[in-house]
């Protein structure tokens, strides 16, 4: 009898106490859910530490205004507490005419260039000073796990002519909703020093439809809300610690011309890739290669493998580099 007293009495202790995690871990994440309020885009300049930035975004945060800010001569991006910027209003117009020289736009003008193709839109090749590529990982939604060996082996090939490991991750809002663990490990690589992370946006929903064309798939789908697509990613990267870049990449590589202006106009650059390796096409001297990171297209990841396994005498020299997509678009557009 008291033995199946304290039986019943571990039961409930341990009940209470799961239903007490549970409550904190769910007041938790509607917290993180609910602190980043009034975000949008918003253009102008300030200077900051020193060196001049373009705004694109403001948001309030726990009661404070913050702003993202690009510098343009680097494209990297940074949160700007607004206490510490006296932020000048400008239309985008403005901003492009007015930076025009600079890597940043000069990247925006060339990805509006090549926005009339239906598909690969924007920057699809860097310019390196040696030989190398720019490894881009595109995490679409999937209910397979994350393929860490891409990064571990990336990892082990390169701990001794590159570390951190470079390399630009396309990510879903949907990726980051159902894979957390996953973008936890992520993080954890990079705050580490073991891979440097440009996070790419990649759309929300991700949306495609096996049976509908092309021109009407995808971000071309009708009714797609783009605002949400965009704005709702970074919120998502945002409230997961992660600091968006000024890349995009399109689902399935496939836009048109108003929708690739209309990407433009929120600020971001659109990078495609010219060696999409599981659909045959090879990495060459500064390609910006697509291979996907989220178990659903083996192929590629194995082809990647091989190429960093070929090549493995050239990585040891330091002849065969992975570059920081920042980097590439930066040395291709200066002056």
């Amino acid at each position: 009898m008291v033995q199946g007293f304290y039986k019943k009495s571990r039961f409930f202790l341990f009940a209470g106490v799961m239903v007490m995690m549970l409550f904190v871990y769910g007041n938790a994440s509607a917290a993180v859910q609910t602190k980043i309020s009034n975000y949008r885009v918003w253009f102008g300049t300030g200077d900051y530490l020193q060196k001049l930035v373009l705004i694109i975004r403001r948001y309030d945060e726990s009661g404070e205004l913050f702003y993202i800010g690009v510098d343009p001569n680097s494209l990297q991006t940074m949160i700007i507490p607004a206490r510490h910027i006296v932020a000048r209003p400008l239309t985008w117009p403005q901003i492009r005419a007015d930076y025009k020289n600079t890597p940043y736009i000069r990247a925006i003008q060339t990805a509006e260039k090549r926005s009339f193709a239906l598909q690969d839109a924007g920057i699809v090749h860097g310019f390196p000073k040696e030989k190398g590529i720019t490894l881009t990982v595109d995490l679409c939604p999937s209910h397979r796990p994350l393929d860490r060996g891409i990064f571990t082996s990336l990892i082990s090939e390169f701990a001794k002519t590159e570390k951190p490991v470079p390399v630009a991750l396309s990510v879903t809002g949907r990726f980051m909703l159902t894979h957390p663990a996953d973008i936890a490990w992520l993080k954890e690589m990079n705050t580490e020093g073991k891979i440097a992370v440009t996070w790419v946006n990649h759309t929300y929903n991700h949306h495609y439809n096996p049976h509908a064309p092309l021109n009407r798939n995808f971000l071309l789908e009708p009714n797609t809300n783009l605002n949400f697509e965009v704005l709702q990613t970074e919120i998502a990267m945002l409230q997961k610690g992660l600091l968006f870049s000024v890349f995009f990449r399109f689902p399935g590589l496939v836009s048109e011309h108003r929708l690739v202006d209309n990407v433009l106009g929120y600020g971001l650059i659109p990078i495609g890739s010219d060696a999409w390796l599981a659909k045959g096409q090879p990495a060459t001297a500064g390609s910006i290669v697509l291979i996907h990171g989220n178990g659903n297209e083996p192929v590629g990841v194995k082809d990647f493998l091989k190429l960093l396994q070929a090549d493995r005498t050239a990585v040891m020299k330091k002849q065969w580099l992975l570059y920081d997509l920042r980097e590439t678009v930066k040395d291709e557009f200066h002056e």
